[in-house]
């Protein structure tokens, strides 16, 4: 008695368990590295500000003012 294990289609059933199982072990995997990745404390306006003071859009000053607004 075999079960029903070895008809013809289980060799399909076994093959996409596992590409199941592989894409989950990767996804899981890019979501890690990408979470890991990003800087944590890296905010989008402070990166404006400091890009405008760069092109020489706002002063030193302006630059501190609105920082320790943007940090509240």
């Amino acid at each position: 008695m075999m079960w029903g294990y070895y008809d013809g289609w289980s060799w399909l059933w076994m093959a996409a368990m596992m590409v199941l199982f592989w894409g989950g072990i990767i996804a899981l995997a890019v979501v890690v590295i990408r979470a890991l990745s990003i800087p944590r404390g890296s905010d989008q306006a402070t990166d404006v500000l400091r890009r405008r003071l760069a092109a020489g859009e706002i002063s030193p000053e302006e630059f501190e003012k609105i920082r320790k607004a943007l940090q509240g």
